[in-house]
């Protein structure tokens, strides 16, 4: 895809990644989602892309299942590392849209809006092509993102609070031309931009069929809530077919 793509998950980032989002790991949130994940696994081993933490990798090797990981930023990999249990996942440090790892998976995962941090529609493309790639025929890629927020966002304007607490006030700037947006992020300590790019669901489909991949559900959270038109996420998962 030519070369790899930029980090903005740096030392710093990285540092601070985890306080950043204490509601993630709360029970009532990262329980259904091990457990979900943990279903779809079916014994088999698991890939995360963008394993970051290893918010959702470590407790769902706590739960017996082979987790292995792909990661762009070493620093995110390196807090990992310093968390118990951290040193017994296995890690390849690259860019998802193209690092491969040996070996098929019957689970290929990818949580909290990262597809998003893929800022191009053909590097979004290739994440699916490297997933179907590492998957098993009859495993399963899962993707949980937002649904694009343009119900909001009134005709002509750029910008959306998502947040607005004291302590961190949280605004995207969405293009709607090139569904490129960029997520302002304001605290006490500072502030900062990450770049993104939105994606609708149908549109996830069809990328999904390029890779090989068939729709299988589409739930509004880890809770198997029924996705609707008000619906602010997604968890879906694809089946890979065989040829």
């Amino acid at each position: 895809m030519g070369g790899m793509r930029d980090n903005h998950f740096d030392t710093e980032v990285a540092e601070r990644y985890d306080a950043g989002s204490p509601e993630m790991f709360a029970p009532e949130v990262l329980g259904p989602t091990v457990e979900v994940l943990a279903g779809l696994a079916g014994g088999g081993r698991a890939l995360e892309l963008a394993i970051g933490t290893g918010r959702v990798a470590l407790p769902l090797a706590e739960r017996g299942v082979e987790v292995h990981g792909i990661e762009l930023s070493q620093a995110m990999v390196d807090q990992l590392r310093a968390k118990p249990g951290g040193d017994r996942i296995p890690v390849t440090v690259g860019d998802m849209t193209e690092t491969r790892v040996p070996g098929e998976f019957g689970l290929v995962y990818l949580v909290f809006n990262t597809i998003g941090n893929v800022t191009t529609q053909d590097h979004q493309v290739a994440v699916f092509e490297n997933a179907a790639a590492h998957l098993a025929v009859g495993g399963r890629f899962v993707v949980e993102v937002g649904v694009p927020p343009l119900q909001r966002l009134p005709l002509g304007e750029r910008f959306v609070v998502f947040d607005h607490t004291p302590q961190h006030v949280g605004i995207d700037e969405i293009d709607v031309v090139t569904q490129r947006a960029w997520s302002h992020h304001h605290t006490p300590e500072g502030s900062g931009t990450l770049p993104y790019r939105y994606v609708w669901p149908a549109e996830l489909d069809l990328m999904a069929r390029i890779a090989g991949l068939r729709l299988e559900s589409r739930w509004a959270d880890w809770n198997r809530s029924p996705f609707t038109a008000t619906s602010p996420a997604h968890v879906s998962t694809w089946e890979r077919i065989g040829s």
